[in-house]
């Protein structure tokens, strides 16, 4: 009995223990599908987030279409979609400005091609919109002596609008309308991050054709080209072979990203028509004038107090520095500020807050860029040491300023023209482009008030100079882009190429350019 007993409790807990071992398969098999199903949820937030985060860009920046070309580069389709981003965006930023004068509009910018005019009262430009409160930035010279300035937005909504202030030594002005409805601003991005190469659209509203929008490149940076008929006029232009034609005065140059870089001021050309060569205000420069002109009505600008001329190789070699490079200090007026921080005459200032100075027209407006009582670092090339000074600039009310500006004035007034006796020996002839070329004596020199050139003393009627347009008279100054420095260097460079553009000065001081291919003669 006892026997039977003992089986049945053996079977008993083997039956138990079998129970167990299959609640822990069970168990085991129970906790993997769990451990699965939590691990896939883990997963998928992550793959949103990546989502979400690509989905809202930050305000003013492009989002770039996702393309399996390398990250470095773009391909066609994606760009296409970034220039088609940025006009939606900035169009509706840029307005259509009539001005009706209270006399014929006489531009500036007239030996490039000046604005648009219908009757002769009447001038035609561009604006950017650059605040909500309906501020707007222009030209000096498209509101300029402006008895009326109307207004008009990209959603045909029209305005009157007044001047705000205006500052002819860099042609930008401020003026205003009042929207009852929210109106379009544009980002305004940085104009000493933009490079050569670099692609910008410009809008703008060119032959009353509103709301234009043109593509190319930066094609260069810092240039002057002496439309400001001022004696502290500013240039250090953003040049653009995208296409800005008269009525695009005062409109957008954009970056990639939508973000305002330059505003569009002058054109070079012999047509007035576009022809390659379009020139911006930097937006920084930009920036810190119409600051002043929205808070002041005119802008405060803080001054050096010197005069100052380019480089040359001869110039640097004297002073036994190994490159050409920074800005060589004529002379600096007692009692103001270059004077107080210890620069002299026969300096070389090689940079200013840290950027590097090459030409008087990049240092004259890196200086633009402060306020009267602003602390600047400087550096500076004196007796083969770099030396570290502190400027701190004055504004015009600062006693010396009066009669530093009467010299300034004294040294810029046009003589009257004198034509120099050249005999017919001293002249070089290059029969192939049709012109005699000698040397610039020293009078002519100081008369035009250029540092280098040759003179034009005879032109061939029907040769390649004489259908170009240069005339006897002229000196010409450049050369593809090459300083000519004399009659054998104009030679080289002559003979070198076919195709030319050079720069020339009139006896009249006007700074010219011309495109001469002597294939086409």
């Amino acid at each position: 009995m006892s026997r039977i007993v003992s089986g049945k409790r053996d079977k008993s807990l083997l039956i138990g223990i079998g129970l167990v071992i299959i609640g822990l398969f069970a168990g085991i098999l129970v906790t993997l599908w769990v451990a699965n199903g939590v691990s896939r949820d883990i997963v998928r937030p992550s793959v949103v987030e990546r989502v979400e985060l690509g989905a809202g860009p930050a305000p003013g920046y492009i989002t770039v279409p996702q393309s399996e070309v390398p990250t470095a580069y773009l391909d066609a389709l994606s760009l296409n979609e970034v220039f088609k981003d940025v006009s939606r965006r900035v169009t509706p930023t840029v307005v259509f400005i009539e001005v009706v004068s209270n006399g014929p509009n006489s531009s500036i910018f007239d030996q490039f091609g000046s604005d648009f005019q219908a009757p002769p009262s009447q001038s035609l430009g561009s604006g950017v919109i650059i605040s909500d409160q309906g501020y707007i930035v222009t030209n000096n010279h498209v509101v300029e002596d402006a008895a009326l300035i109307q207004v008009t937005l990209g959603d045909k909504r029209q305005f009157e609008a007044r001047l705000i202030g205006s500052d002819p030594t860099t042609d930008l002005a401020v003026i205003k309308i009042e929207p009852v409805k929210p109106i379009p601003v544009i980002v305004l991005g940085r104009s000493n991050s933009i490079e050569v190469g670099e692609w910008v659209m410009a809008v703008g509203n060119p032959f009353r054709l509103t709301s234009t929008v043109t593509a190319g490149i930066v094609s260069a940076l810092s240039r002057q080209v002496n439309v400001i008929n001022d004696q502290l006029g500013i240039e250090s232009f953003i040049q653009t072979d995208a296409a800005i034609n008269p009525g695009n005065s005062g409109g957008a140059v954009v970056n990639l990203r939508g973000e305002l870089v330059g505003i569009a001021t002058a054109i070079a050309t012999e047509t007035g028509s576009n022809e390659g060569y379009g020139f911006a205000v930097p937006v920084d420069l930009m920036e810190r004038v119409v600051k002043d002109l929205i808070r002041y009505g005119e802008v405060r600008r803080g001054y050096l107090g010197v005069r100052i001329d380019a480089m040359t190789a001869g110039r640097a070699r004297a002073l036994g520095m190994d490159s050409v490079q920074g800005v060589f200090l004529m002379e600096v007026q007692k009692g103001l500020a270059g004077d107080k921080a210890g620069l002299k005459a026969g300096d070389v200032l090689l940079s200013i807050d840290g950027t590097q100075m090459t030409e008087p027209n990049q240092l004259q407006s890196a200086i633009a860029i402060f306020a009267p009582g602003d602390k600047v670092p400087v550096e500076i090339w004196r007796g083969g040491l770099v030396k570290k000074l502190t400027v701190t600039l004055l504004g015009r009310e600062t006693p010396g300023y009066d009669s530093w500006l009467t010299d300034l004035n004294r040294q810029s007034q046009p003589p009257v023209p004198v034509e120099p006796d050249i005999p017919d020996n001293a002249i070089t002839q290059f029969e192939d482009w049709g012109a005699g070329l000698a040397e610039v004596d020293a009078r002519l020199r100081r008369g035009l008030n250029v540092a280098h050139g040759v003179y034009v003393a005879l032109v061939t009627k029907d040769g390649p100079f004489d259908t170009a347009g240069l005339s006897r008279g002229m000196v010409i100054t450049h050369i593809n882009d090459a300083p000519v420095f004399n009659v054998a260097t104009a030679g080289a460079l002559l003979s070198a190429e076919s195709d030319l553009l050079i720069q020339a000065i009139r006896p009249d001081r006007t700074i010219v350019f011309f495109e001469i291919s002597k294939e086409e003669n």
